[in-house]
């Protein structure tokens, strides 16, 4: 465990990550608000969008959570991510689960 200014650091990092993230979720939806307001989308497909919205986000919030010494560990994955060329697809971790076809 680090010291109090290491974790500090450590939670504005993730802070401003989950900032970023959840800022690119909003923009999902906005889109397809967008399109809903074209006449491309019903509002069932809309509440569908918002839904996985809430999921993707619950799932943000959980890596993000800062409670105890894993803010520091989060953090350093976060500094990592783009220097291994890696990213986390929050919307696409929103998405429900395929049913699964009975042969």
């Amino acid at each position: 465990m680090g010291t109090k200014a290491e974790r500090r650091v450590a939670r504005e990092r993730v802070a401003a990550y989950h900032e970023a993230q959840l800022s690119e979720l909003v923009k999902h939806v906005e889109q397809e608000i967008a399109r809903f307001r074209a006449g491309e989308l019903d509002v069932f497909e809309v509440a569908a969008v918002i839904h996985r919205y809430h999921r993707a986000a619950q799932k943000l919030w959980t890596f993000c959570d800062q409670s105890g010494a894993h803010v520091e560990s989060t953090a350093q994955l976060i500094e990592r991510m783009p220097d291994a060329g890696e990213a986390i697809d929050w919307w696409q971790r929103g998405e429900t689960a395929k049913p699964k076809t009975i042969p």
